[in-house]
């Protein structure tokens, strides 16, 4: 069941690892003798999200790269955005704000829990204002995941800040940071999972929360595909309801 694990390494980063120690472990059971070696695999994760806004809808079809690096206690990721935005007032199409993010695991004990860190770069990159945040983000975050009932559910709990640094005077400043509670169960070759984000927006004083639900399958050996709906609740929300569907190939 831990081979679905990788999926999940768009918001938490140590998922990949444990695939891949999986795969590791029918050859070498010692491996697990070393907490600091984590195998991560290369991957790819393709997936369109369309939220519904106030004025009009933000649709972003992105495409994520991760490599591992160095000793594979590290991983590389890069989000590549296009962004649309369709309003009363605008319609235009784009490459949005491109990412950078390195995450590190110090600790990860097979079939119990673990920790890890990441931290991105959000760039002032978007080739139209309205298709991006105009600012420079700096993004960290740590994640703690444990696996609970006999592995058939797994929970992680995760603190991220986003702050801008740099970029236009013109926009706002970014200040914003998120706690969120995951839980996936796992069913065989498929999972459904929830997931609840409670954010607060310190330059505006919002509450942007959200939550979604989701459903989600082994296709192939390295290849998984999933849909998830979502919804925006509190106060200064930034989207009505949205929906992702997306799939990630292991190489």
């Amino acid at each position: 069941m831990k081979k679905f694990l990788p999926f999940f390494l768009l918001i938490f980063p140590f998922y990949n690892s444990l695939l891949a120690q999986d795969t590791i472990n029918e050859q070498k059971e010692s491996i697990y003798t070393e907490a600091r070696y984590h195998y991560y695999l290369k991957t790819i994760l393709l997936f369109n999200e369309y939220l519904d806004t106030e004025t009009g809808s933000f649709n972003t079809t992105q495409l994520r790269f991760l490599h591992p690096i160095a000793n594979k206690a590290w991983n590389l990721r890069v989000d590549l955005p296009l962004v649309s935005t369709n309003t009363s007032s605008i319609n235009k199409t784009g490459i949005g704000d491109i990412g950078v993010g390195i995450s590190y695991i110090p600790y990860l004990k097979h079939k119990k829990d673990g920790i890890a860190f990441r931290a991105r770069i959000i760039s002032n990159s978007a080739v139209d204002p309205a298709l991006g945040s105009g600012k420079w983000v700096f993004a960290p975050a740590i994640f703690y995941g444990k696996y609970i009932k006999k592995d058939h559910i797994l929970w992680i709990v995760s603190l991220e800040n986003q702050m801008s640094f740099a970029g236009s005077d013109n926009r706002s400043d970014i200040n914003l940071t998120a706690f969120e509670n995951y839980f996936m169960f796992i069913l065989g070759k498929n999972w459904i999972a929830a997931d609840v984000a409670f954010k607060y927006n310190n330059t505006n004083k919002g509450y942007p929360n959200n939550a979604f639900v989701e459903f989600g399958r082994r296709i192939t050996k390295n290849d998984m595909a999933y849909i998830h709906p979502s919804v925006a609740f509190g106060g200064h929300k930034t989207y009505n309801y949205g929906i992702e569907v997306g799939m990630l190939i292991l190489f």
